[in-house]
């Protein structure tokens, strides 16, 4: 698509955390042009930057650009291959189509540490600290019941920091779309590329809401976003594994989340989706 001077669709939020859509180049989502010489693409790798703000093993993400010529790391980004439609749209009308997106809990790491990466001062800490303190006291974390009490409070938190660091958002999913039809063949309008900031995954989560137990997977997911960007502000790091492990709340860790084509369609919905614009 770069070579082709074609932008990537770009999911992005505004300062009152609405969802909006725009386009970015290859080039300022990796950092680098694509097909330069010195662009180094190392998959399944750890992402330098993030590293200081979580304790324990490191975490792979899936690309991570660098820059062959200095060794320096220029973006981590989570690659999602989806196919369009999926099994919830297939018997929709081809403009109703829309595709399944699962987020693994490192993810939500990378994306607490994206956050934490613009508070990484005294002054910093204590701003993110400020801007999280309107949750009421919760003594067990790990009871569901008592933290849902307060889910709305929390959330409210995490999109008081989201607000705050609107202007310093940055590309976390990028998301390749192949459209089929009848799931046997390419469409002639075959591929397009969607990236999603950081703060547009958050909103996955407030806009996805389900009704799964006493607090939904989406819901668990703001949790752990918001007890990963408070023990920052307070320690300086968090501990990640700590954090997903007390609070599974009644459901397992191997996927933070997942959003059906149904549920993707409203967020992802836009000319390009309806026909991607490679052939």
């Amino acid at each position: 698509m770069s070579s082709k001077g074609i932008p990537l669709v770009y999911l992005h939020t505004d300062k009152k955390n609405k969802l909006t859509h725009s386009h970015i180049t290859a080039e300022k989502v990796f950092g680098i042009d694509p097909l330069s010489d010195k662009a180094y693409y190392n998959f399944e790798a750890g992402f330098p930057p993030y590293e200081q703000y979580y304790k324990g093993d490191r975490e792979k993400t899936d690309l991570v650009m660098m820059d062959r010529e200095t060794g320096k790391p220029l973006c981590g980004l989570e690659v999602k291959l989806t196919a369009l439609p999926d099994n919830s749209t297939k018997s929709e009308p081809e403009e109703r189509y829309g595709c399944e997106i699962v987020v693994r809990p490192p993810t939500v790491c990378f994306l607490a540490c994206s956050i934490c990466r613009n508070y990484d001062t005294p002054k910093g800490r204590n701003r993110l600290h400020s801007l999280l303190m309107g949750v009421p006291q919760i003594n067990h974390w790990e009871e569901a019941e008592e933290v849902a009490q307060h889910y709305g409070k929390i959330e409210e938190a995490v999109l008081a920091v989201s607000a705050d660091v609107r202007a310093k958002q940055v590309p976390l999913i990028m998301q390749p779309v192949w459209k089929t039809l009848e799931g046997k063949r390419l469409a002639d309008d075959c591929l397009d590329v969607f990236v999603w900031s950081n703060l547009a995954t958050i909103q996955m989560c407030v806009r996805g809401q389900g009704n799964e137990g006493v607090i939904s997977r989406f819901q668990r997911t703001i949790v752990w976003i918001y007890k990963m960007l408070f023990d920052f502000s307070v320690y300086g790091d968090f501990d990640y594994v700590r954090i997903i492990k007390n609070h599974s709340y009644g459901n397992a860790n191997d996927k933070a989340f997942a959003l059906s084509g149904k549920r993707t369609f409203p967020l992802l919905s836009c000319p390009e989706l309806m026909h991607p614009r490679i052939g």
